[in-house]
């Protein structure tokens, strides 16, 4: 086997990636599950908000149509090649923790999709809240709330499912 530069390989793997994905018609058309937040509409993740913009440029940026992929049944959107590129590669890390459900609601057993305007990043981690004040109480005692959502998150990810 020949020796391939890391960014060669990472390329083809997402150009295998993309061959893979049904990008035909529009994100409308996307597949949608419960476990993850997605706008029923049009099919997008996170309401189209690039999810490695909020590690890379520390703020929301909206994607582009151009740049697109399919993951856990919804349509994510990205700015760049690159930011495509990095989600297809550990979407585990960029996606939003619990599907993009707020940690403070799911701490209290609720499930109450996170919105992209309110996020935080803890422990190199993205997580989207319903309302700016579960994002400032979340900031005093990110491991308390992380610890409670994560307790209740198996049950309330298996009823979505339902």
């Amino acid at each position: 086997m020949i020796a391939q530069p890391a960014g060669l390989v990472l390329a083809s793997l997402v150009l295998i990636s993309l061959a893979a994905a049904d990008f035909s018609g529009s994100a409308a058309s996307a597949a949608t599950t419960e476990r993850v937040v997605v706008n029923r509409f049009t099919g997008l993740a996170i309401e189209g908000y690039d999810p490695v913009a909020y590690f890379v440029d520390a703020r929301p940026e909206v994607g582009l149509q151009d740049f697109e992929a399919s993951q856990a049944g919804a349509v994510w959107r990205f700015r760049n090649e690159g930011n495509l590129a990095s989600f297809v590669a550990h979407p585990e890390i960029y996606g939003p923790q619990f599907g993009g459900y707020d940690p403070v609601d799911l701490a209290r057993g609720v499930t109450v999709a996170g919105n992209p305007r309110f996020w935080s990043i803890a422990g190199q981690r993205l997580y989207l809240f319903s309302r700016e004040e579960n994002r400032d109480g979340f900031a005093v005692d990110p491991a308390r709330v992380l610890r409670e959502a994560n307790a209740r998150w198996p049950q309330l990810e298996q009823d979505l499912a339902q």
